[in-house]
């Protein structure tokens, strides 16, 4: 892992290289705790022990088999109440790189997770420190599975299992680094709206009726994501709610 190639302006300019790691965010957050860290620089992890989804879920990765890695970013220019703009940029980013090994089988599954045909392929955690109004530093943990062989979990599947093909990571992180600042740089240059729709386009569910469950069973459509990040579903009266984050379930 220490021959990366990078075609980057500034992420992955350091790549912090640790043969095994708790969790890369955690390491991230304590070194931006400690010093200031520059923007772009990458916590990589051959190895990561304790790896953590959304609201405390446990990750599970083969030891060099996957990219686990954390990246640090500055959003300075983003309030709090914007924050989610970073997360349609980042699931762009990785939606992007993939697609240039995967079909249309490939979405983003709200809020954090991507996936190939109901399979889990990656997820994100997005952590802010926050000043006064905006955010001061993110730290972007992200997990993808690319030639792991197996998992306890059946909804989890890797790049290699989905196409038949072992991949180097040694060439793949450089063009996710590069896919992820592309949509950073184009959401530091106000294009939100235009970053809005390509990530509603390529939205697990979008725009079609399911079943979801909320308080009780429902069907619904999702038609769009709140300024807050909320995701806005239409249920059978024609009414539109906006929920947060486990308020409401997919049902397969």
């Amino acid at each position: 892992m220490h021959n990366l190639t990078l075609n980057t302006l500034f992420v992955g300019k350091p790549v912090i290289h640790l043969p095994t790691c708790h969790s890369t965010n955690t390491y991230a957050r304590n070194l931006a705790a400690k010093e200031r860290v520059v923007e772009g620089t990458v916590i990589l992890t051959s190895e990561q022990t304790a790896g953590r989804g959304q609201m405390g879920n446990r990750w599970e990765s083969e030891p060099y088999q996957n990219m686990t890695l954390s990246i640090v970013l500055c959003p300075t220019f983003l309030k709090i109440s914007e924050q989610f703009h970073l997360n349609i940029a980042i699931s762009l980013g990785i939606y992007n790189f993939l697609n240039q090994y995967l079909d249309d089988g490939l979405k983003i599954k709200w809020p954090n997770d991507i996936l190939y045909n109901h399979y889990k392929l990656g997820g994100i955690l997005i952590e802010n420190v926050i000043k006064g109004q905006y955010i001061e530093h993110a730290i972007i943990g992200i997990g993808l599975n690319i030639n792991q062989g197996g998992f306890q979990t059946p909804k989890a599947s890797s790049l290699k299992l989905l196409t038949g093909q072992h991949y180097s990571l040694e060439e793949l992180i450089p063009k996710l680094l590069k896919s992820i600042e592309e949509t950073y740089l184009r959401l530091r240059q106000y294009q939100v709206n235009d970053l809005k729709n390509e990530y509603l386009g390529c939205l697990f569910r979008w725009d079609k009726k399911y079943t979801f469950k909320s308080d009780v069973l429902f069907e619904g459509k999702i038609v769009g994501i709140d300024e807050y990040g909320r995701l806005l579903v239409e249920g059978e009266t024609q009414e539109v709610k906006a929920y947060n984050f486990k308020e409401i379930a997919f049902i397969y």
